[in-house]
């Protein structure tokens, strides 16, 4: 794993979180995007060398939804960015972790994902994140 690519966040309502965030960071969003396969939109934004991921359900079954009804808002998962993917998957595999999806899926910020069940890592969900290269 070579750094921390991002802390995501599970909000109730984007809008005012994106407010909340351009105070408490001094910038604005750079970018937002859903992701329609995982019921979410997405605002990223950058603070130095780091980025923070907002996440809003956006049907009442997604992820970010269960999460929020669960446990209300705060910090959902923490990503780490991978240059191979599919390796880390098995390496880690290997060292004993359950990887939620083994088959790595496109995410938001041009990102190929995959996420290890936070029962064998703390209680922590923890995404891998390689980005998409372009041919």
């Amino acid at each position: 794993m070579d750094k921390i690519e991002h802390i995501g966040i599970a909000v109730k309502n984007l809008e005012a979180s994106n407010i909340l965030f351009e105070k408490l960071l001094g910038v604005s969003h750079y970018k937002m995007e859903e992701v329609a396969s995982e019921g979410v939109k997405t605002s990223f934004f950058k603070s130095g060398p780091n980025k923070v991921e907002l996440l809003e359900a956006t049907t009442p079954d997604s992820p970010i939804a269960k999460f929020l009804e669960k446990r209300g808002e705060g910090v959902h998962h923490i990503a780490f960015a991978v240059d191979d993917i599919v390796a880390e998957i098995e390496r880690l595999k290997g060292e004993g972790f359950v990887i939620l999806n083994e088959t790595p899926k496109k995410g938001a910020d041009n990102k190929l994902v995959a996420f290890l069940h936070p029962k064998g890592t703390n209680g922590v969900l923890v995404e891998l994140c390689q980005e998409i290269k372009e041919e």
